[in-house]
């Protein structure tokens, strides 16, 4: 799924620098393509400096670009980890919210919709991450006196194309599952679960439970990294 992604953002990237050259009369095209790729999509896709890696994830953005495209590849951020990223962004005096968001993967939805990604699918689980997100930053841990959205790394629901019996009033359901995902790191390349208070976990899955119609049942996933990765393709 992330091969086939990565072929397509290829792909569109090709014809939006089209695009850019047939505006300017076709004297000026895109010249370069500037990534966001930070060492651990490197070394997840295989392509550590020790060359000793193995692939565990293939990444949209590693790997280079199609000779044929003509463009240079930009990768400012190529040897970094993503807290020295954020050392770097702060040294340069970005906003604070936006050195500190959450990370979102470059396929975006289609991995955290495991298996066959739908219309369907997406709805309903952008609908359930937008309850998970919005409680997270509106529940504040008394001893910090922080959202408990600042106090996790990455924070997002992931779309299980499975069905489970539940109850609704007195009738019964039949509906797909989500599963709630936060974990702390620094690096990203070793995380821990958050252990998010049960109160705000409880809110949660009733909220989506309630809100999201199609959705019955919601899990917490409590595995850390290793062994798991932080996304689930």
């Amino acid at each position: 799924k992330r091969k086939i992604i990565g072929r397509e953002f290829v792909e569109v990237f090709k014809a939006e620098a089209a695009k850019l050259k047939a505006v300017t009369g076709g004297h000026k095209g895109a010249t370069y393509l500037a990534q966001g790729t930070i060492y651990p999509d490197v070394i997840e896709s295989g392509g550590a400096k020790s060359k000793k890696a193995v692939t565990i994830k293939s990444h949209h953005n590693v790997g280079g670009l199609p000779e044929k495209l003509g463009l240079k590849l930009l990768e400012p951020l190529r040897d970094l980890f993503k807290d020295e990223v954020r050392e770097l962004g702060v040294a340069l005096g970005l906003p604070h919210d936006m050195v500190y968001r959450h990370p979102f993967p470059g396929p975006g939805l289609g991995v955290r919709i495991l298996g066959e990604v739908k219309t369907e699918f997406a709805d309903l689980l952008r609908r359930a991450d937008a309850i998970f997100i919005e409680e997270l930053r509106n529940t504040i841990d008394e001893k910090t006196g922080k959202s408990w959205y600042a106090l996790t790394s990455q924070a997002f629901a992931v779309f299980l194309p499975v069905k489970s019996v539940g109850v609704m009033g007195d009738g019964r359901t039949y509906d797909y599952v989500v599963a709630l995902r936060a974990v702390i790191t620094s690096d990203f390349m070793t995380a821990h679960w958050a252990e998010l208070p049960y109160t705000l976990l409880g809110k949660v899955s009733n909220r989506i439970i309630n809100e999201v119609r199609g959705i019955n049942r919601v899990v917490y996933d409590i595995s850390g990294k290793p062994p798991a990765t932080i996304e689930w393709e």
